[in-house]
Formats: structure tokens, sequence, C-alpha cells
């Protein structure tokens, strides 16, 4: 692979240089004949509807396996051997397949929409300027102002 570097003075002159990107540096990356044949060919391939079938079929299980290794995390195990390793991979399956029984039932979706930081906010008690206050606990005295530095309110 041949990376060349080229300053944008250098491509004044240049009759397509509108179709050239507009940062201050230039960069072009030049990959060996077969790899860039490869590339390109693969490209063309990912073009076609069978591929697109199939990409789709294995996006489903991409899915599946990221809900299994981060709900129930079980990218790592906790013994060695397939004997003790297998019926850990039987429970996180059905503990996968319960969270989506109780999505389907419910009626709640199990991909998260992807939000920023402030639209997650509950701007409800910033309105109100004060959260309002809980009953104390049965058996338990009303907590003083130092027993609360460093707990969230």
């Amino acid at each position: 692979m041949i990376v060349a570097h080229r300053a944008t003075r250098d491509c004044d002159a240049c009759p397509v240089k509108a179709m050239c990107t507009k940062g201050k540096l230039r960069h072009l990356t030049l990959h060996a004949r077969d790899l860039h044949e490869a590339l390109a060919e693969a490209r063309t391939r990912q073009a076609t509807t069978g591929w697109k079938t199939r990409h789709a079929l294995r996006a489903g299980i991409e899915g599946t396996m990221r809900q299994t290794t981060h709900v129930t995390g079980i990218r790592t195990s906790r013994y060695r051997g397939l004997a003790k390793i297998t019926p850990e991979h039987v429970i996180a399956a059905t503990a996968v397949n319960l969270i989506r029984l109780d999505a389907y039932w419910t009626g709640r979706p199990l991909d998260r929409t992807r939000s920023s930081h402030l639209a997650r906010l509950d701007f409800t008690q910033a309105v109100a300027g004060r959260r309002e206050p809980q009953p104390p606990l049965a058996g338990r005295s009303e907590p003083t102002e130092s027993s609360c530095i460093g707990r969230a309110r």
C-alpha cells in the first residue's frame, strides 16, 4: 500500500479540483493491483440483491450475538472445558429467549433508539426546582445533610 501526500497548492492547476476533497492536506491511498481488483469485485458483489439478502440474515444473527454477549456476559466464561461451558451457554440462551418473549408480550421493542444525553434528561424535576420529599422508610431515621454527601439525590 502506498500513501501519497500533497499540499493544497499543488492541486491549484488540476482540472478536476472541484471533484476532490476540501481538506487542507491531500491523501491518496494506492493499493496493490490484485488487492484493488479484489476490493472492486467485492464492492460490486455487495450491490447485488443476493448479497443483500444473505447479509440481512447475517445482520439478524449479529444482533442476537450482540444481545447475548451484552446482556448475559457470555463472552468470558466462568469455567473451563466444554462440559462446564455448555450449561452456561444454555442458560444464557434461555435468558435471551425470555427477554425476547417479555418484549413481545408487553409490546416493548428490544432495540433502543439512539438519543443524545440532553434528550435523555428528565426536565420535570428541573422545572419544579426541587424533588418532592419522599416518606422515610419504616424503622429508619430521616437522613441528615452530612449523611447525603457524595450520594445522588
